[in-house]
């Protein structure tokens, strides 16, 4: 009988430090979402490991259906799936549209048949190359995205009816996901969130270009959190989503791997909040060779904001982006609000070794 409860009590003792670590261990399934515009080559110079999804960017609609452009994006999509062999967890999805990649999806989505017609090839595609799901990007529904193409009210509802249609088709093994601009005026007027929310796994929110090319004011593009009250930022998002009662897991932020650059720029306040005329910006790869103190370029860190920017007094140029520490700052972020994961525009961006992933990396096996 002591025997008994003995081994009963181990038992016990011994599912409790499984859930224990279980527990412990769930900050680490979060996931870790790169968009990829490269060929089959260049994703071989990455740690794939480190990565939970792949989303191949980008599909474009050609006659109302889900189209792959040409037969080099056909090899690499085909190459990203075979990436699944070695790495048996890995998602890899396609992704639609793109910024200045939807102009027909208003009215493609529009009607019930052109919903059907596109949610089908979805599926036909999917099943050709083995992929594990679709990512929207239409930008955006309903309000005004790329200059020149339509967009109406009547978008809200019918993305709405879009993702019903596609996840009545793809069934509930594929994965389904859609880009969201991380500025307020798409959170409240682009999509209807309690109605889609439930259908989609995750929501990528583009908490980047929040100051954007147009824009003839500095800021930060992308910035963690707002230091004043007219300020977006990925934390607004996060919290205008959790408010609605949307759960933490189907959330996930996102990290620029580039900067944008305003010319013209007083000195006031270090370029910051200074009017500008915005001209083409550096990628990570390029920050240790253009973004140096050689090139008349200082370095300074937003606090408040989780957010580095850039001066450069002698060319009165300002730059703003993420770089190793924000990136840092919003891995624990995504980590200790529970969110679904962190995400980035995009992977070839990125150096090969000690870069980026590598910091998403670290933060998220540290904790």
């Amino acid at each position: 009988m002591i025997c008994k409860k003995f081994l009963i009590s181990v038992y016990t003792l011994t599912l409790l430090l499984v859930a224990s670590h279980s527990n412990a261990q769930q900050p680490n399934d979060i996931a870790v979402i790169a968009y990829y515009t490269g060929d089959e080559k260049e994703i071989g110079n990455y740690d794939i490991h480190k990565l939970t999804h792949i989303i191949f960017s980008f599909c474009h609609l050609k006659d109302g259906r889900l189209h792959v452009d040409n037969a080099g994006d056909t090899v690499t999509i085909k190459h990203l799936v075979e990436l699944k062999r070695e790495h048996p967890t890995l998602k890899v999805m396609l992704s639609l549209g793109g910024w200045g990649g939807c102009e027909p999806c208003s009215d493609a989505f529009s009607t019930s048949e052109g919903r059907q017609l596109f949610a089908r090839s979805v599926k036909e595609v999917n099943d050709y190359f083995g992929t594990d799901g679709i990512d929207l990007d239409w930008e955006y529904p309903a309000i005004e995205g790329h200059p020149g193409h339509p967009y109406e009210p009547a978008d809200r509802a019918n993305f709405t009816a879009l993702v019903k249609e596609l996840r009545t088709v793809l069934g509930e093994k594929q994965e389904l996901s859609f880009a969201a601009g991380g500025f307020q005026k798409f959170l409240d007027q682009s999509v209807e969130w309690n109605e889609v929310m439930p259908l989609v796994d995750r929501v990528n929110i583009m908490s980047y270009d929040l100051v954007n090319g147009y824009a003839t004011v500095t800021g930060h593009h992308t910035p963690l959190y707002h230091t004043n009250p007219d300020e977006e930022s990925t934390n607004r998002a996060v919290e205008y989503l959790l408010n609605l009662g949307i759960p933490a897991k189907k959330l996930v932020i996102g990290a620029a791997f580039y900067t944008r650059i305003w010319k013209n720029v007083a000195s006031a306040n270090n370029g910051r909040y200074q009017t500008g005329e915005h001209t083409r910006g550096y990628h990570f790869k390029r920050y240790e060779t253009e973004l140096v103190p050689e090139n008349g370029w200082e370095y300074f860190y937003d606090e408040q904001a989780e957010a580095p920017y850039w001066y450069n007094q002698a060319a009165n140029r300002y730059a703003t982006g993420d770089d190793l520490r924000s990136v840092r700052a919003k891995t624990t972020y995504a980590i200790e609000k529970k969110l679904g994961g962190i995400m980035f525009w995009e992977l070839t961006l990125d150096t090969y070794r000690k870069g980026m992933l590598d910091a998403i990396d670290e933060v998220k096996r540290s904790h």
